[in-house]
C-alpha cells in the first residue's frame, strides 16, 4: 500500500496486518518470566528462557528477512529511511536511559546509601556494619549478618583494559567500513566488517573467561552484596548489548556479500554501526566507574 509516488519508489510504504510483534512479544514474556524463575532457583525457568528466546529470535529472524525484501525491491523511499532513523534515535535513547539507570543505581548506593547506612543513626541497629565501598573489608564483608560470603574485588587488569582495547578497535575498523562503503569500495568494506565482527566475538570471549575467573577464584558472584549485584547487572547487560550488537553486524556483512546496499542508501549499515557506537562509548564509561573507582 502506498500513496503519491515518486516513480517507482512508493511516497510512503505500509505493510499489511502482521502477526511478528505479538510472536515477538510473547518470545520476550517467556525470555523473562523464565530469567526471572532461573534465578531465583526455580530450574523451569531455564527451559523457559529457552523456548522465549529460540521464539523470539526466530521470529525477528523472519521478520528482518520480510523487511529486507521489501527495502530490495524499491518499496521503501526517502519517508520511510527518515522513519527508520528517528526509531533508531529513539532506540537508542531508550538504552541511554536504561543504563543511565544502573549508573544511577551505582551512584546512588556509593554515595548516599552507603554513608546512611553506616551513620551514628543506624548504629544501633547494625553496630557492626562497615561503611565501606566496595562492600568489603579486611577479612569481612560489609554484612552483618554474614548472609554475603567473603569476595574479591576485581580491578581494570588485564582483562577489562583488553577488552577495552577491543571495542576500541572496533569502532576503529567499523569506521574504516563505513568510509569505504560510502566510497563504493565493497570489498574493502566486507574486510573490515568481518575483523569488526571479530572483534566483538573476542570481546564476548574475553569477557566470559573474566566471568569464570570471577566465579572460581574470587568467589564474587551476583549475590555478593551491592557490589557484585551492580557489577553484574552492568557488564552482564552490556556484554548482552554486545552480542546484539554483533549479530547486527554480522547480518549486516552478510547482506553485503549479497550486494545489498549502496554507497547513496545504506541506513542498515548505518543503524547497526550507531548502536555499536553507543555500546562502545558505555563501555568506556562501565570501565572508569565500575573497574577504576
Amino acid at each position: 500500500m502506498s500513496s503519491t509516488t515518486h516513480g517507482t519508489t512508493p511516497y510512503y510504504f505500509v505493510p499489511g496486518p502482521s502477526a511478528y510483534p505479538v510472536m515477538a512479544a510473547t518470545g520476550l514474556f517467556f525470555v523473562i518470566l523464565g530469567a526471572g524463575q532461573w534465578i531465583n532457583g526455580h530450574q523451569w525457568g531455564a527451559w523457559s528462557l529457552l523456548l522465549g528466546m529460540v521464539g523470539w529470535l526466530a521470529t525477528l529472524f523472519v521478520w528482518f528477512r520480510t523487511a529486507i525484501g521489501e527495502s530490495e525491491s524499491g518499496q521503501y523511499g526517502h519517508k520511510i529511511d527518515l522513519s527508520f532513523r528517528w526509531s533508531m534515535s529513539w532506540f537508542i535513547f531508550s538504552e541511554v536511559m536504561f543504563f543511565g539507570a544502573f549508573f544511577t543505581a551505582l551512584w546512588w548506593t556509593r554515595t548516599h546509601s552507603l554513608p546512611a547506612l553506616g551513620s551514628l543513626d543506624n548504629a544501633l541497629l547494625w553496630p557492626d556494619f562497615k561503611a565501606v565501598w566496595p562492600s568489603i573489608a579486611a577479612g569481612a564483608t560489609g554484612s552483618p549478618a554474614d548472609i554475603v560470603e567473603p569476595f574479591q574485588t576485581v580491578g581494570p587488569f588485564w582483562l577489562p583494559t583488553i577488552n577495552t582495547a577491543l571495542l576500541l578497535s572496533s569502532g576503529v575498523t567499523l569506521t574504516i567500513a563505513h568510509h569505504a562503503l560510502r566510497a563504493g569500495h565493497r570489498a574493502q568494506t566486507i574486510r573490515f566488517m568481518w575483523l569488526t565482527v571479530l572483534l566483538g566475538v573476542l570481546f564476548l570471549g574475553v569477557q566470559g573467561y573474566e566471568y569464570h575467573h570471577l566465579y572460581t577464584d574470587l568467589n564474587l558472584k551476583l549475590s555478593s552484596g551491592a557490589y557484585g549485584s551492580t557489577f553484574f547487572m552492568l557488564t552482564g547487560f552490556h556484554g548482552l548489548h554486545v552480542f546484539i550488537g554483533m549479530l547486527m553486524l554480522l547480518f549486516i556483512t552478510l547482506r553485503l556479500q549479497k550486494g545489498h546496499f549502496t554507497p547513496e542508501r545504506h541506513f542498515g549499515f548505518e543503524g547497526a554501526a550507531w548502536y555499536w557506537h553507543f555500546v562502545d562509548v558505555v563501555w568506556l564509561g562501565l570501565y572508569m566507574l565500575v573497574y577504576w573507582l
